[in-house]
């Protein structure tokens, strides 16, 4: 993808040191479950287009996972593995050993929430194999590596996965959430402290994580962008959700990215005509 789409620079020698070029960005707007129905991609798309958000997190396996992919690849996407554990494939050719195996998790992972933060010996092999074969069909779908890796209902983050070192080193992860002193408990915010200097020795992550819907809604949208002026900063979004598109589209938002140097003028291009 070329950088300069988005109004961003890069040094020449980041480029030949390879460095993938969404480490550059000070603010990482990504769209979640890309591939996951045809109006959740379509969503996420024309936002993309429109020069709105910079990356995807695309999920496998689903009703729209490989009409998506063959739209993020003509249209040049930066596009993220967003791993699923608790949620059903609804892609009808998904193996049946793979839907047996992932149907475990799910009902493990669902069955409170203290679930996620409790290592499950019993599904050691499951999580595995899930693990393997989702990162196995990003490659056929999209003919890559994901740039980066995150979770729907951030279940990236369960024992069960962190523990098992099965997600490569040195990839980009996405982070807990962020939150500002007073608005989590201590145990809260000590948990996830530790998770994320876990994950930082292994992974790179970003300084900071924050939802769009919260941010709009907690009016905390100007302090995530004054972050974003000195710190890198990935802030999620789902386009499906009218609140957060029409924010997205909004002239206000567009101002906020050019300021920041990231969003810039709207890309000029066309939707596909399978759209």
């Amino acid at each position: 993808m070329v950088v300069e789409e988005y109004g961003l620079t890069q040094r020449p020698d980041d480029v030949a040191a390879g460095n993938n070029w969404h480490d550059k960005l000070v603010l990482i707007i990504n769209a979640d479950d890309f591939g996951r129905s045809i109006v959740e991609t379509n969503a996420a798309l024309q936002c993309y287009i429109a020069g709105r958000i910079t990356s995807v997190s695309a999920m496998v396996f689903m009703v729209d996972s490989e009409r998506a992919a063959e739209l993020a690849t003509a249209n040049g996407l930066e596009v993220g593995l967003h791993l699923n554990f608790s949620e059903p494939f609804t892609d009808g050719s998904c193996p049946e050993r793979l839907r047996a195996c992932h149907n475990r998790i799910g009902r493990y992972l669902r069955r409170n929430k203290y679930a996620q933060i409790l290592y499950n010996p019993s599904l050691r092999s499951e999580f595995a194999y899930s693990y393997s074969a989702q990162a196995d069909e990003f490659l056929r779908l999209l003919g890559r590596d994901p740039s980066h890796i995150d979770g729907h209902h951030h279940m990236h983050l369960c024992a069960n996965l962190l523990l098992s070192n099965l997600i490569p080193a040195g990839i980009r992860i996405r982070r807990n959430f962020s939150f500002w002193p007073g608005e989590k408990n201590w145990f809260n915010r000590a948990y996830r402290s530790l998770v994320d200097s876990w994950l930082a020795r292994r992974y790179r992550l970003t300084n900071y994580f924050f939802d769009l819907t919260q941010s709009i809604r907690e009016k905390k949208i100007d302090r995530v962008m004054a972050l974003a002026e000195s710190s890198k900063v990935e802030l999620m979004t789902h386009p499906i959700l009218e609140l957060e598109s029409e924010y997205l589209m909004s002239d206000q938002f567009q101002t906020m990215l050019r300021r920041l140097d990231v969003g810039g003028d709207a890309l000029v291009s066309h939707f596909p005509s399978d759209l």
